[in-house]
């Protein structure tokens, strides 16, 4: 309803300019907002916003149009570059009441005054949206109405893009079923057979599948067209043709063309925009910065153009523009103002949390249906002038995805833009905003053309859509073989199944078919379009905008992740504490060689932790890799503007940590004191971090997935390591090795370090015995180059490749594109000989089954699947008539097989729930000074047995949060209120026994098929008393029901990335939970992301779980009529979660309809209106605000409310002779069992993991075969120390390079299992012991081939000494070590909240490890306040374990740099400090890290919980 306000000043203000507040009403909107601007006829009631601008008539309002005349004046004779950027903003737009007067005939007037709308204050943005968008769909249509008069009124023809497809096809090559699994065996013959492919012998065997067949069509400006169609018809890959975006690994063909122009003549990412169903954001950024840097890099496009050429025609005409329409016009095409996003946020109802953060995995941010809102407005907000949106309402209620939709409407109309919209479920009300439809099934196009024809088109072909059902779903249902029949009405004829391509030909033969036909014979008139409708230069914004743009999102994410970053100094700080008292200056001398070694070994450990610092850029890099590349694919951006200042920001925090790292170090270590060599040590310690950061980055840029980036990584670093001079000498480095040398950054930092430190008077003032200056004689014995020039030249070697790291990471992020590409999963054939085989086997199992239960069990509690099955196909005598609707489809008898399986029906009741929050730091910024955000106020209620209860209410009203804090789900926050289990108190562990929850986000271990998913929730969670056979006919039963045989063998995959799709992955979701045979069952969302023919597969199954007599509740989001009746009783919330219904629905919903239009000033609803969508519309906050009501106060002063209280109270009293629940023991099966199953899930997880398994198996081989090769025969040449500690700098390296990356690799599995086990223990699956012993003992069997391959080959090639016990010893200490090291970052993940923090964390302790480990400062010269260290330290064990079994009983005489000759056995005694008889302690030692490493891991999982509900 238009506000009367609204109307006067309107009236007032068109009257007193000589305005035609006519222009650019949805041109600039589709421009400025949305897309596209064309010519279109003046809407005949656009009138009355507008008068003559020649005739004026006197009128009280005089003074005033003399007053607003003078300030027009006053702008005219501005420049145009100010007057383009100058606006008339009313008085009151900062709320001060200054200038408001009273106009003849008792309107009011406004005085307005000049604003820049570049500067617009935030005050004055929010005041200007809320005045003009004050009820966001009905106030955008009239103020649409007057820009699109406006540039009617001065015969502006506005761009417009005719998008036409011909004969369109995309086939993709596929493995089929179980061969399409990533296990390690498919993997190999992958990589074998493109070796062999590249040779041009081809032996694989791949399946092409069609994904678009033949398609032709056009998608005309103006018209709002609905793309249609079942799961996996193509609608994806159609929308992402269309937009030029395919990827380019699909065969295609045909052509497509914007205005007569290919896809190669114009820039289509400019042109169009593809909307993507997944939602892909920087979680730390909010809502409004997350709309500002997108439309800071989209610009304004020609939107500018369009204000110029208006403004020019409408000084020729003497019209004056309505003020509020020229100011928003100015800040929409203007750089610099972001008026634009205050307006998107208001239409797309965002504006509620526009301060809130997006929020990831473990960060709490905005709803799920918010963020599918975000990914809209990112696009919105830029000047793009064609939209194919991908199912944008998923996760959204039907009101607001009606509010979305028709405000896209109003722009499309209004500004004459092209959408081609894909929706799942659209309601009835939603169906009637689109003037065209598309249907998609099987690839190929069944029907296109005006929405009137399409039932029409059917009823030709003998098939009618049932009254109050959706045409959309009727649509999406009739082309399906399972569910056609119900729609037949040529009863004179048999029903026989039409299949598409009939329907198809049948299409073309109708009038639309011909129609189309001929429209896209005729080539498109390229004379006649507008030259700025499509886009010909790829940048919109200039470059040094871009920079500035991104800088400031970087250092804002900077900001937002300061936790990291303050963690990696304080972290730096502490190593830095250590090392300078273990190199402690009083303890440190400069008398002769022996002294400057030790100086020498101080500066690698400086060297190596400066190194390994940059590690953590590797993860915080990758993770932001995801949205750069959507980014990227969008040209918001050319990637080099994103990888600048990606460096240059983080350059102050590496300078600061490098200045404490040296102002701490350098002379408590008692380095060299000049000034001038303190500043030299620095710079060098600020390049080699800047180098390793780039190197890290490039290796992020380069690999893309995790554990390849961070194998790559560990393998760099160990060319680095090993090469860089200072473990092997440049001399002792074999010939086919020493390119690598001088390749490594770390040859540079060793020589800048040791050439700044040696050549110090302290040193060079000094002489050895043979006359060489001391300095001279330590850089000698170190390998190192004795010029003073080296210093600098290494220090440039360091800025060099410092830039060409940079240089490489911009040239990847240019390149390369995301690794694994979405695929959808191909069930075999069910004709397959091998589906038939096993229909036989099964067909035995004809008798039911029953189950002995120590108590009698009533006929109601009883589930007998035989029963539920046919209630599914609709034979069961006791379904209710409302259900139905679900039951009539299909004809296939059920199977004579079934179970029987007790449960216990329960009922829950609950009363004045209350859910606090700590308030947001966002919000307490903004001013709000509570300490609590409440989301749920006294919300009472019951949930019984064999009722459907239905959990509804907007975006962001409490539903998932009531779930959560019913369920017992919550992490944080505070809860008040009571809630009972069948009338005693609710005790989270038993209750987790009997309940079930279907996650909204479907977590599920990814490597996994769908039956071992189902298997393994049902053998964890059904008793004891079920033997394993029986739980598997229940599995295969469970699946039947919720139609998942025919995909039993896929792989689940993850969401967006492959596996199964949204809708196969909800019914999983589902099954895990009925598998495990539950009384009370949570479901948030089981339709969202559904077409309607999925959910209503979905529902029938739920509906049909309700008649076993369990208690079920669904929140759900846009129900379709026969859906929202599907249910039994409602409970609705409003925003801040409060309760404005809550009781039965009736029979067509007659009781809510009843209540709500009983309430004063509610309308009646519409003949065949979907109730669930006029409910919300009739409660929402618009309605509250227009009927001046608070529901909530309604509902509490109605009987109902009274009615429920009376029930609550009833139902929290347990029945006379009942008992608590009671269960023996926590979980339904024994530890042990907990712990088989689990181990069995985790073999098939690696078994199924080839990019962890296989690529640290080639780690392994590769880190042998170089080490190898590198230290080739390195055993037989022992004639000096120095031989000595080179074997032993080999050994050291080998082991502790394959041990790192082992604990750097197995971090991302741990992570994204931690994930499933949050879902899995909540569920009460299993104890936290048991998984963590599973992914322990998983681990061994791959750990043991990687030793055995390693050993294998370095043993030999070093040529140590080919003894059994010498063999056996070696290899025992490179198990435990590869061992505890996998542990090691097992644990790091249990205790870190995320991968991270995890790797800096990791990072420190790797720098503890080398510093203790004996090697670079033997134990004996370790100063002894840190030798309990050494003792704790693992490489210290393992170093020690290595040396003594293999040289601790050499009795060969070796020569030793300034003393006599000795013996091995005793050097080694002597210099390192170890005991050649301590072997059997050593041993038992790396056995005992191994078993502590493992047992934290566990004892952290089971304790430490970082998701955040």
């Amino acid at each position: 309803m238009a506000d009367p306000q609204h109307v006067q000043e309107e009236a007032a203000g068109a009257e007193a300019v000589h305005a035609h507040a006519a222009r650019h009403d949805g041109a600039v909107v589709m421009e400025i907002l949305s897309r596209s601007l064309q010519s279109m006829p003046a809407s005949p009631d656009v009138s009355a916003y507008f008068s003559g601008a020649s005739s004026r008539r006197p009128s009280a309002a005089d003074e005033v149009d003399d007053e607003e005349a003078l300030r027009w004046a006053a702008l005219e004779r501005l420049p145009s570059f100010d007057r383009l950027r100058t606006g008339l903003m009313r008085a009151d737009a900062d709320s001060s009441g200054v200038g408001v007067g009273a106009v003849g005939r008792g309107r009011r007037w406004y005085a307005h005054r000049e604003v820049d709308v570049r500067t617009l204050e935030l005050a004055q943005r929010q005041a200007f949206v809320e005045r003009v968008f004050h009820v966001a769909e009905e106030d955008n249509e009239r103020f649409l109405k007057k820009l699109r008069a406006r540039i009617d009124r001065a015969g502006i023809q506005m761009p417009t893009v005719e998008v036409r497809f011909r004969n369109v096809n995309v086939q993709a090559e596929c493995h089929v079923g179980t061969r399409a699994l990533p296990t390690l065996a498919n993997v190999s013959r992958d990589v074998g057979e493109s070796l062999l492919g590249l040779v041009g012998l081809n032996f694989a065997k791949r399946k092409a599948l069609h994904i678009l067949k033949d398609v032709s069509g056009i998608v005309r400006p103006s018209r709002m067209t609905l793309l249609l169609g079942p799961p996996s018809s193509g609608k994806t890959t159609l929308l992402l043709a269309l937009a030029g975006k395919l990827d380019p690994t699909l065969e295609t063909s045909g052509e497509v063309t914007y205005n007569g122009y290919g896809l190669d003549e114009f820039v289509p990412q400019k042109t169009a925009a593809y909307i993507s169903q997944h939602d892909v954001h920087a979680g730390e950024m909010t809502v409004k910065e997350t709309l500002d840097f997108s439309a800071k890099c989209q610009g304004v496009g020609q939107r500018y153009e369009l204000l110029k050429e208006l403004a020019k025609k409408e000084r020729q005409l003497g019209i004056y523009p309505d003020p509020e329409v020229d100011l928003f016009m100015k800040a929409t095409s203007v750089e610099g103002s972001t008026l634009q996003t205050d307006y998107i946020l208001r239409i797309l109802g965002l504006d509620m949390c526009a301060d809130v953060i997006v929020g990831d995995e473990l960060r709490r941010g905005i709803s799920g249906g918010q963020k599918k809102r975000l990914t809209t407005a990112e696009m919105l907000v830029g000047p793009t002038k064609v939209l194919f949106m991908d199912e944008i309402s998923t996760g959204l209620d039907s009101s607001t995805t009606f509010q979305i939709i028709r405000c896209i409407q109003q722009i499309v109309h209004m500004g004459e833009a092209t959408v081609l919209v894909s929706l799942l479920q659209p309601a009835p009300e939603i169906f009637e905003l689109f003037d065209d439809v598309m249907l998609l099934s099987e690839g190929q196009i069944v029907y296109q053309g005006p929405r009137e024809h399409v039932l029409e088109f059917f009823e030709r072909c003998g098939f009618r859509c049932p009254e109050r059902k959706g045409v959309a779903d009727f649509l999406q249902e009739v082309t399906s073989k399972k569910d056609q029949e119900q729609y037949w009405i040529q009863s004179e004829k048999p029903y026989r199944y039409v299949s598409v391509p009939e329907f198809v030909a049948k299409f073309k033969k109708f009038h639309m078919g011909k129609s189309l036909k001929k429209q896209l014979s005729v080539p498109f008139n390229k004379g006649k379009i507008h030259k700025s409708a499509l886009v010909f230069s790829k940048q919109s914004v200039s470059t040094l905008e871009l920079l500035k743009t991104s800088c400031s999102k970087e250092w804002l994410l900077m900001k937002r992740n300061s936790f990291v970053y303050i963690f990696k100094t304080v972290q730096g700080i502490l190593v830095a504490l250590i090392a300078s008292t273990v190199f402690l200056r009083t303890q440190l001398n400069t008398r002769d060689e022996d002294d400057g070694q030790i100086y020498i070994g101080a500066l690698i450990f400086v060297m190596i932790t400066n190194m390994f610092s940059g590690f953590a850029d590797l993860s915080l890099t990758l993770a932001r890799l995801p949205v750069f590349y959507k980014h990227r694919d969008f040209l918001f951006y050319r990637p080099w503007t994103f990888a600048l200042p990606n460096v240059l920001v983080r350059i102050p925090s590496s300078l600061f940590e490098s200045i404490i790292w040296v102002a701490i170090t350098y002379y408590t270590m008692g380095f060299a004191p000049e000034a001038s060599r303190f500043f030299k040590h620095l710079l060098v310690v600020f390049m080699l971090q800047q180098m390793a950061a780039g190197l890290f980055r490039v290796t992020a840029g380069l690999c893309r997935t995790v554990v390849v980036t961070n194998t790559a990584g560990s393998l760099a670093v160990l060319i680095m390591f090993v090469l860089g001079g200072f473990i092997l000498p440049k001399d002792a480095i074999p010939k086919w090795w020493v390119w690598a040398y001088w390749c490594s950054p770390l040859t540079y930092a060793y020589i800048a370090f040791s050439s700044n430190e040696m050549h110090s008077p302290r040193w060079m003032d000094k002489f050895v015995p043979d006359g060489k200056r001391l300095g001279v004689a330590v850089l000698e014995n170190s390998g190192v180059f004795t010029n003073k020039e080296w210093y600098w030249i290494a220090t440039g070697a360091l800025l060099g490749f410092t830039i060409l790291f940079n240089v490489l990471f911009s040239l990847s992020l240019m390149y390369l594109n995301p690794v694994g590409k979405p695929q959808s999963i191909l069930p075999e054939e069910t004709d397959s000989q091998e589906n038939i085989q096993e229909g036989k086997n099964k067909a035995h199992i004809k008798q039911i089954i029953t189950v002995e239960t120590p108590e009698p069990v009533s006929p109601n509690s009883i589930i007998t699947l035989d029963k539920v099955i046919q209630q599914l196909r609709g034979y069961s005598a006791n379904t209710s008539d409302r259900s139905h609707s679900y039951i009539n489809a299909a004809g296939r008898t059920a199977p004579g097989r079934g179970m029987v399986l007790p449960f216990e029906p329960l009922y829950m009741s609950f009363n004045e729930i209350n859910y606090y929050v700590d308030m947001p730091l966002e919000m307490k910024s903004q001013g709000v000074t509570a300490d609590k955000l409440q989301l749920l106020s006294g919300i009472s209620g019951a949930f019984r047995p064999g009722v459907l209860t239905a959990l509804m209410g907007v975006s962001g009203a409490g539903k998932t949060t009531l779930m959560d804090v019913l369920s017992g789900r919550k992490t944080g926050g505070y809860i008040e209120g009571e809630i009972y289990i069948s009338g005693y108190p609710k005790n989270q562990a038993t209750f987790a026994r009997i309940s079930g929850y279907c996650e909204q986000n479907d977590i599920h271990s990814p490597q996994i098929t769908v039956r071992e998913s189902l298997l393994f929730s049902a053998f964890l969670r059904l008793p004891k008393e079920v033997n394993d056979q029986e739980k598997k006919i229940f599995v295969d039963e469970v699946m039947e029901l919720v139609e998942l045989t025919g995909l039993k063998d896929a792989i689940v995959g993850l969401p967006g990335v492959n596996g199964l799709s949204t809708e196969q992955r909800k019914r999983l979701t589902i099954a895990v939970e009925l598998v495990a045979n539950p009384s009370i069952i949570f479901m948030d969302e089981p339709t969202s992301g559904l077409d309607a023919r999925a959910a209503a597969i979905v529902m029938r199954t739920v509906r049909n779980t309700v008649n076993t007599g369990r208690t079920v509740v669904c929140t759900i989001h846009q129900p379709s009529i026969d859906i929202f009746e599907a249910f039994d009783e409602l409970l609705l919330l409003k925003r801040g979660g409060q309760v404005i219904y809550s009781g039965p629905l009736g029979t067509n919903s007659h009781k809510v309809v009843e209540y709500f239009e009983a309430i004063p000033g509610v309308p009646k609803i519409e003949e065949n209106r979907n109730p669930a969508t006029w409910m919300l519309d009739v409660s929402s906050a618009a309605s509250e605000v227009r009927l001046e009501i608070d529901f909530a106060e309604y509902y509490r002063s109605s009987t109902m409310h009274q009615r429920t209280k009376a029930l609550v109270k009833e139902l929290s009293n347990p029945p006379p002779g009942s008992d608590d629940l009671y269960f023996p023991s926590q979980y339904s099966q024994s530890t042990f069992n907990q712990f088989k199953l689990c181990l069995w899930k985790q073999w098939w997880t690696y078994w199924r993991s080839p990019d962890y398994n296989l690529v640290r198996i080639f780690f392994a081989l590769f880190t042998a075969l170089m080490l190898g090769t590198i230290f080739w025969r390195v055993g037989h040449k022992m004639e000096s120390s120095k031989d000595l500690l080179v074997i032993i700098g080999s050994m050291y390296a080998a082991v502790l390079f394959v041990g790192f990356e082992n604990s750097v690799t197995v971090q991302p599995v741990v992570a994204v299992e931690r994930t499933v086990f949050y879902r899995e223990r909540a569920a009460g699956m299993y104890s936290a012991i048991p998984y963590a012993l599973a992914q322990v003992v998983v681990e061994i069997p791959y750990v043991f081939v990687e030793t055995v391959i390693y050993t294998l080959i370095v043993y030999p090639m070093m040529s140590f000494q080919w003894t059994p016990a010498k063999f056996f010893w070696f290899f025992y200490v490179s198990f435990f070590t590869f061992l505890y090291f996998t542990y090691y970052g097992m644990m790091n993940v249990s205790v870190s909240p995320n991968l991270q923090v995890a790797s800096i964390l990791g990072a420190a302790f790797y720098t503890l490890f080398n510093l203790f480990s004996g090697f670079f400062i033997p134990r004996p010269k370790i100063p002894k306040w840190w030798v309990w260290y050494y003792w704790l330290c693992p490489v210290a064990w393992t170093v020690y374990g290595l040396i003594v079994s293999q040289y601790g009983d050499v009795e060969d005489f070796i020569t030793v740099p300034g003393q006599s000759d000795q013996q091995v056995r005793p050097f080694i005694k002597d210099y390192f400090g170890y005991d050649p008889d301590f072997m059997g302690v050593v041993a038992a030692v790396l056995a005992g890290f191994t078993v502590f490493f493992a047992f934290t891991y566990a004892y952290s999982i089971r304790t430490l919980n970082f998701q955040q509900r």
